[in-house]
């Protein structure tokens, strides 16, 4: 494939050699050429701009046809009659077919988009052509599988950018192979997996072991023994909870998330975990309470799996403990949805310091971090919101939340967190 002309010198040879081919061969040459040219010329142009500057002529700079051609990332364009205009030779070499060929293909011949699921999306809502040209804005990274041939097809990270094609809308797709990340991510999955499987079976033991001490089986002890075995028997449940919780990302990462649903009293829920985070509540010096329906309302019930429901208020209600001054309050609140009828809205109420500005964009990533000083202080390995957010979406609801730091509220104003999350109520799902 022969790069753009830059200088003139290029054009005298480019014309030699042309003298000496065949007329068909020149004018396949042209074909590939110009839709190089119309590719890069729509991959360089700011798309801030006016999109009919492209109908006249666009000095490209010499280091960007460079990024074009040399790009590791596939470059298509496609225009909106979704015929193939031109692609890079990252493009070619992934998808399996030469640049003559590409341009005489339409998208869904050559590119094939699927979601993660395999669900074609050619000719639906869903097709990312669709959306940017009917949005009129970029998609800035969506996973997608490309490729026609069995061979070629692979997963790959995808912005799709609106770019006029001759002076007619159209757009660019630049894909990155996730291939070689995707395999790195597994490996590195089955480790943590065999690991924690590894480190589970001695934990076990010794929570079995120092269980059996407590309750006087291996002899008398008087109470300075029984209050250290008391801590090291905290510190073995703390180890466990953090094996448990990442063997269920893993499980969940592999397809195995495995959800019993039935119905649910939220009110017996709720009693169950505060009576089991009171002890905590109480050496934080945090008052914890529950706000429900009144008596006279019928009893919200919702359709879930009672165990990860549970999960996701006590790592709600726990970080809100963790993250509250003594004297200050964390509630959890029960309400129906002001909007969607169907689903019931749960939220932890604390009057803590809040979340700093920097750092909420980030609050549901995994293993995330903070580096204020109450985050060093109280510690935590970054795992409870992410799996608060992966259960609420398997049972159809969303999380969310709205947060006050302390530094950047009025004196007079009230600070703190609030995270919501919803449910479906039960209408008799199980006897459907």
């Amino acid at each position: 494939m022969k790069r753009l002309p830059q200088t003139a010198g290029n054009d005298t040879d480019d014309a030699s050699e042309a003298r000496s081919l065949r007329p068909a061969e020149v004018s396949r040459r042209r074909r590939i050429q110009q839709a190089e040219t119309e590719t890069a010329r729509a991959v360089v142009h700011d798309e801030a701009s006016n999109p009919s500057a492209l109908s006249g002529p666009i000095s490209i700079p010499h280091y960007m046809v460079e990024v074009f051609h040399n790009s590791p990332a596939a470059i298509i364009a496609i225009n909106q009659q979704f015929d193939v205009c031109g692609l890079n030779l990252a493009g070619s070499a992934k998808l399996g077919v030469s640049c003559e060929d590409a341009c005489t293909s339409s998208c869904k011949d050559l590119l094939r988009c699927r979601n993660s699921n395999g669900t074609l999306l050619c000719g639906t809502s869903n097709c990312p052509l669709t959306r940017v040209l009917h949005e009129n804005k970029p998609i800035p990274a969506e996973e997608l599988f490309l490729g026609v041939r069995t061979e070629c097809s692979s997963e790959y990270s995808v912005s799709v950018i609106p770019a006029a094609m001759e002076a007619k809308p159209g757009v660019v797709f630049i894909a990155r192979d996730l291939s070689t990340l995707k395999v790195a991510n597994q490996v590195r999955a089955n480790f943590v997996s065999m690991v924690s499987h590894e480190l589970r079976t001695p934990l076990n033991s010794v929570h079995g072991f120092i269980d059996l001490m407590m309750q006087g089986h291996m002899g008398s002890l008087n109470e300075e023994q029984k209050k250290y075995l008391g801590y090291a028997q905290e510190g073995v449940q703390q180890l466990m909870a953090i094996v448990e919780d990442i063997l269920f990302m893993t499980r969940s990462d592999s397809g195995q998330f495995e959800m019993k649903a039935q119905m649910v009293n939220v009110r017996v829920l709720a009693k169950q975990v505060v009576t089991s985070l009171k002890v905590q509540a109480m050496r934080a010096a945090v008052i914890l309470e529950k706000d429900l329906p009144e008596t006279p309302e019928p009893t919200p019930l919702i359709y879930a799996d009672p165990q990860r429901m549970k999960q996701v208020l006590n790592n709600l209600v726990t970080n809100a403990i963790k993250f509250t001054p003594p004297s200050g309050t964390v509630t959890i609140r029960v309400r129906p949805h002001p909007t969607k009828k169907h689903m019931l809205l749960f939220a932890v109420v604390d009057t803590g310091d809040g979340i700093p500005l920097e750092d909420q964009p980030h609050v549901f990533e995994r293993f995330y971090q903070s580096n204020h000083a109450m985050q060093s202080k109280m510690g935590g390995y970054g795992l409870g919101l992410s799996i608060a957010r992966l259960i609420v979406e398997q049972h159809g609801g969303e999380i969310y939340f709205e947060s006050v730091p302390q530094e950047s509220a009025e004196s007079s104003a009230p600070h703190g967190t609030t995270f919501y999350f919803t449910a479906p109520l039960y209408t008799g799902q199980d006897e459907e």
